[in-house]
Order: structure tokens, then C-alpha cells, then sequence
């Protein structure tokens, strides 16, 4: 399979970003070292007609050079703005091969879509919650979650709270805890924790302590539905391979004693290159460790399925254990 690497904006960014490519920017260091690792754009095939709000590269005020550099940037928004809206036409974003089994119901956040209430979603992690390697913040797994859930939900009234910060792990992440998710009552939190534990060398075991002392706190004060996000797999994490090892056993372990949910994150991507066939860098951007476009959105709507199958389940009147996994291939 040859290499693919996904790239998007959205199309309403397109008239501004025109302009913007006219002209000088002044990047923060953050958002400059975002671009820097960011993926480059493929050339769209059949790119869509240019929007009604672009200036006319044909204007007779403007010198052949200029209408050049023009036509160009124009040329450049739609070939991101189409790749934005077909990220998986060419690698379809599939849930792994032998089957998947229930992840178990997220019965608080399904009841409250079933009856039509508010729901707040916090997404709670590090960079790969925060979104580092994503072409845009629209484009981050919560954005892209956010997304599919209002989709299938249109007249619900969903909030997803993206509560990543990039370099931490439980140590830092249990320092605001209470003031970043338990304060702000969600009715689900996504946890995605251990890739900078493992990066670190730090004790896997010490981790799933805190991480059991978080689930603990957030259950204590009230019924929000939790779901674990082990780390990802991929060149920086794999080459530490025994300490990864643990720390995915252990999470999972972590999961099943609280009885709350799990997402394999690993097992996942690790299906993705082993049975998929699809190489590590349409994926991973270049530092060997972040997910780019494609995997934050194949991400979010594994993701997204399983609490679209919970809110169904609820419907039957099937409540389903949350300690049975979803995609335990272990």
C-alpha cells in the first residue's frame, strides 16, 4: 500500500487563508513548532470551483505576477479544503480485524442523549488530547468527536471540553483534576493518560496508582461515565517496548477494578500497521509520536461509534457491563 499523508482545513477557512498566504505571518514558538511538524498537503485531484468572496486573479489592477501568486493561493485553499472533507476516501478508517467486542455501556451519557438533555464530554489527556500534530484545532480527536456525536445527534446539545495539555502525565494532569473535570460535571470523561509516563521511564505501576486515585475522586462526587485511553502506538513509544507493555496492562487492569470503560489506543493503531497494512507514517507525523489528521479522525469515530452503539443499547433497555472491552485483541 503506498504511503498516505492526510492534511485538512475546512472550506469556510478559505477566503481568509487566501489572504493570509499573500502575506507575511508572525507565528507564536508554539504555533510555529505545530506547523512545523504538521503534514503537507497532497494536490487535490479535482479541486472544487474557487469560493464567490476571492478576488478575481483576472482583475485588470493586478500584474501577471500577482495574479500568479494569487491563482496559487487559491489553488492551495482548495486543495486542503477538498482533502479536509474526504480524509478517508483513500484510507477508509476501519475498526480492527477479528471482530469488535462491546466496550460496555456508557449508561450517564446515553440515558442523557436518549432523553434529549444537555451533555458535557471532557476530554482530559496531554498533546495527543490537545491535538499536536493536527493541520488545525478543528481537527483534533475532541473537535472530530464533537463532530460526528452532533451529526447523529442533530438536535441535541453536546459539549466536548478539551482539557489537553501537552507534556503531562497523571502526576501533573491529578494536580487539576478537580478544578478541570470534576468541577466542571461532565456526564463523560475521556482520560487519556501514560504515553509521557513511558517516554519518562516512570513507574507504569506508580501511574495506574494515581490514575485509580483520579477514577476514584470522579466517581466520589458523582455518576459521570470514564473511559480510559492507553497510549498510542508508535515509533517513540514502541522502542521502549517492555515499559509500554506494562503500561498498557496495567490501565486496563486499572479499568476493570473501577469497572469503567477502556479505549486500547495501542491495540488499535497496532492493528492499523500489522493487519491493515497501512504504513506507521499515515498515521504518525514526522517526530515519531504524534498522530496527524488522519489518525486523530479514525481516533474520534471508533471512538464516537462505541457511545453511538451505548445510546442504542440504552434504547433496548441493555446495559451492558462497562468492564467488557471493546477491541481487546490481549
Amino acid at each position: 500500500m503506498s504511503s498516505f499523508r492526510p492534511f485538512g482545513l475546512t472550506a469556510w477557512l478559505a477566503a481568509p487563508m487566501a489572504a493570509a498566504l499573500l502575506m507575511p505571518v508572525s507565528l507564536s514558538p508554539a504555533r510555529a513548532q505545530a506547523v512545523a511538524v504538521a503534514p503537507t498537503a497532497p494536490r487535490a485531484a479535482n479541486p472544487a470551483p474557487a469560493p464567490q468572496t476571492m478576488p478575481a486573479a483576472t482583475s485588470q489592477q493586478e500584474s501577471p505576477d500577482q495574479r500568479g501568486l494569487t491563482a496559487r493561493a487559491i489553488d492551495k485553499v482548495k486543495q486542503v479544503a477538498k482533502s479536509a472533507g474526504d480524509i478517508f476516501s483513500r484510507v477508509p478508517c476501519l475498526p480492527p480485524k477479528g471482530g469488535a467486542k462491546p466496550m460496555g455501556s456508557l449508561p450517564h451519557v446515553a440515558s442523557k442523549l436518549v432523553a434529549g438533555k444537555p451533555v458535557v464530554i471532557v476530554a482530559f489527556g496531554s498533546s495527543s488530547t490537545a491535538g499536536f500534530g493536527a493541520s488545525s484545532p478543528d481537527f483534533n480527536y475532541p473537535n472530530r468527536l464533537a463532530g460526528q456525536l452532533r451529526r447523529q445527534y442533530p438536535t441535541a446539545d453536546i459539549t466536548v471540553v478539551n482539557a489537553g495539555v501537552g507534556g503531562e502525565d497523571a502526576p501533573e494532569m491529578m494536580k487539576r483534576l478537580q478544578k478541570e473535570v470534576i468541577d466542571v460535571h461532565p456526564d463523560l470523561v475521556i482520560w487519556q493518560v501514560g504515553t509521557n509516563a513511558v517516554l519518562r521511564n516512570l513507574d507504569p505501576t506508580d501511574t495506574a496508582k494515581l490514575v485509580e486515585e483520579g477514577i476514584t475522586r470522579i466517581q466520589a462526587v458523582g455518576d459521570a461515565d470514564i473511559v480510559l485511553v492507553d497510549p498510542q502506538y508508535s515509533p517513540r513509544v514502541t522502542e521502549r517496548p517492555e515499559s509500554a507493555s506494562k503500561m498498557v496492562k496495567l490501565l486496563g487492569h486499572v479499568a476493570e477494578l473501577r469497572h469503567v470503560g477502556i479505549f486500547p489506543r495501542f491495540e488499535v493503531m497496532r492493528d492499523w500497521h500489522e493487519k491493515q497494512a497501512i504504513p506507521v507514517e499515515s498515521f504518525v507525523i514526522s517526530d515519531g509520536l504524534h498522530m496527524n489528521d488522519w489518525g486523530y479522525a479514525c481516533f474520534a469515530q471508533l471512538l464516537g461509534d462505541d457511545i453511538i452503539r451505548s445510546v442504542g443499547q440504552i434504547k433496548l433497555g441493555v446495559n451492558v457491563p462497562a468492564d467488557v472491552r471493546t477491541y481487546r485483541p490481549m
